[in-house]
């Protein structure tokens, strides 16, 4: 991401590495009002909501829960994950690879493996769009991507393959067998990240990294342009927190810093994390961050629904009145060009030792 003058490069000295970030400084363009809030055709182009480990895909895995007409992963898997694995919900997991992508110059990762690497893992691959990605940019590398659910497509590189697997469980690769292990956004899904980095570490090759990429789905704002009444600041911010109460699964990594734990009490080195700020609309100065943020914005409005039914059903129960009514002020709040919220995002890789 190209920086400007004001958006000084903020490296400092970690404990086992670096950390920083050179992302512009997130800065509101200007604008004369604030008219688009209240015209729902204005983001019409934004879309509506709609009211052992390995196994191979059988018959009780596709058997999916439903919950308001949303689907959800086969109840075989123990895993509490709260968002859905339908077409919707897939749709807004590709646009979140699309603005990662280009928060990261259009690269996929930024740990600094090897150009001949043999074996990727990509863990939670979700679409399996990075995978695919991934296949195609490294067309000598076995790559290997890993979900609850099987809703990734028949038609990939010839170097791609999908299995379905429950990271939280043992992991059942052999030790040293992968040369980069990609893992992102598990937020709300893993209740032992130690553990979780445990195993990637166990399944890395020597010399070889682990990366993985979370986001703090609380909202903030350098302007206090979120105020104490709003919506964000009364439904979604403490929805997320009570979550993580109730579920005991952190919707917090960055702020418990569970990554650089994690990766630390497994033993990686060179450790290096990097912060970004990801805005939620297309309001910030720097062209790029716009876009990131117009894109981050339809993520979130393609799906609100799927991102918080079934959190509102565990915190607030599910027969409680006003759910839909909530979600309508949020998107309104969330269109808005005078609301300047963005999420934190964090990278953090290391590298297994040559010998441990």
């Amino acid at each position: 991401m190209a920086e400007q003058s004001t958006a000084p490069s903020a490296q400092s000295t970690a404990q086992q590495g670096a950390t920083g970030s050179n992302q512009p400084e997130l800065i509101p363009a200007p604008h004369p009002e604030d008219d688009q809030e209240d015209d729902d055709d204005a983001d019409s182009a934004l879309g509506d909501d709609n009211a052992s480990s390995t196994n191979s895909v059988t018959a009780s895995i596709l058997e999916y829960r439903t919950i308001k007409g949303r689907t959800y992963h086969s109840e075989k898997h123990e895993s509490k994950y709260f968002a859905p694995n339908d077409e919707q919900q897939m749709h807004s997991q590709d646009i979140t690879h699309h603005y990662l992508t280009i928060l990261l110059n259009d690269k996929l990762f930024l740990a600094p493996v090897k150009e001949d690497m043999e074996k990727v893992l990509d863990v939670g691959t979700g679409t399996g769009i990075w995978a695919i990605d991934v296949g195609d940019q490294y067309p000598n590398a076995e790559v290997t991507g890993t979900d609850l659910s099987p809703t990734q497509p028949l038609w990939v590189p010839p170097n791609v393959k999908f299995e379905i697997d429950d990271c939280t469980k043992e992991w059942t690769w052999a030790s040293d067998t992968f040369d980069f292990i990609h893992i992102r956004y598990l937020f709300g899904a893993i209740a032992d990240w130690s553990a979780l980095f445990r195993q990637a570490f166990r399944c890395c090759k020597p010399g070889g990294w682990v990366q993985s990429c979370e986001c703090d789905v609380v909202m903030c704002s350098d302007d206090e342009s979120i105020k104490d009444d709003s919506v964000i600041n009364t439904f979604w911010n403490p929805l997320w927190r009570e979550l993580t109460k109730k579920l005991g699964l952190s919707f917090q990594v960055l702020e418990d810093r569970l990554q650089n734990k994690g990766f630390e009490d497994a033993g990686f080195v060179d450790i290096t994390e990097v912060n970004y700020k990801l805005p939620i609309g297309g309001w910030p100065l720097d062209p790029q961050l716009a876009e990131i943020g117009n894109l981050t914005l339809l993520t979130l409005i393609n799906d609100l629904e799927g991102y918080t039914l079934v959190p509102w059903n565990i915190v607030h129960g599910e027969n409680t009145p006003g759910y839909q009514e909530t979600l309508a002020y949020l998107r309104k709040e969330l269109r808005s060009r005078s609301m300047h919220a963005y999420m934190k995002v964090r990278y953090v890789y290391g590298r297994k030792p040559e010998s441990t």
